[in-house]
């Protein structure tokens, strides 16, 4: 199987959960890309059996304006039957806790994406042991989801 990760990351929280992606999907025998949503080209999404997408909210409860141009383009596609999952980092102190996440979730389906029901949120970093299990957890997830046709959801 053949996965799409692509982040953005201002203080290395998102780059880490991306990270923890990137390890569980191999260890599921998966073909990974890992790269910054900045250096992406929208049109190569199409090549992979799916997407993940990740950013850190910013401001208000904004995409980090790094992926405001690569949104843009992406809002062009048409992404049919394109299979997709979102996470991202957030500080609970904001009051639109990682509503980037769903931004772009909403923005995937919008462009005809099937977009994975549940999304990973995690407060600043995955650093203790139970953020770390949620992120590979999530990942799995995606990957039975993807690989088994089924409608599972993460919680």
């Amino acid at each position: 199987m053949k996965i799409f990760i692509g982040y953005v990351s201002m203080s290395g929280n998102t780059e880490d959960m991306a990270n923890i992606l990137e390890e569980t999907l191999l260890e599921c025998g998966c073909e990974v890309d890992l790269l910054d949503l900045e250096t992406v080209d929208v049109h190569s999404l199409k090549d992979y059996d799916c997407i993940f997408f990740g950013a850190y909210t910013w401001g208000d409860g904004d995409l980090p304006y790094e992926v405001e141009e690569f949104f843009d383009d992406l809002k062009k596609l048409n992404l049919n039957g394109v299979k997709a999952a979102c996470f991202g980092s957030g500080d609970t102190l904001y009051p639109k806790f990682c509503m980037a996440v769903d931004i772009m979730a909403t923005t995937l389906h919008e462009q005809g994406c099937d977009v994975f029901e549940g999304k990973l949120k995690v407060e600043l970093s995955p650093e203790a042991d139970a953020e770390v299990d949620e992120c590979r957890q999530f990942a799995k997830s995606v990957y039975q989801w993807v690989n088994k046709g089924e409608k599972l959801t993460y919680v």
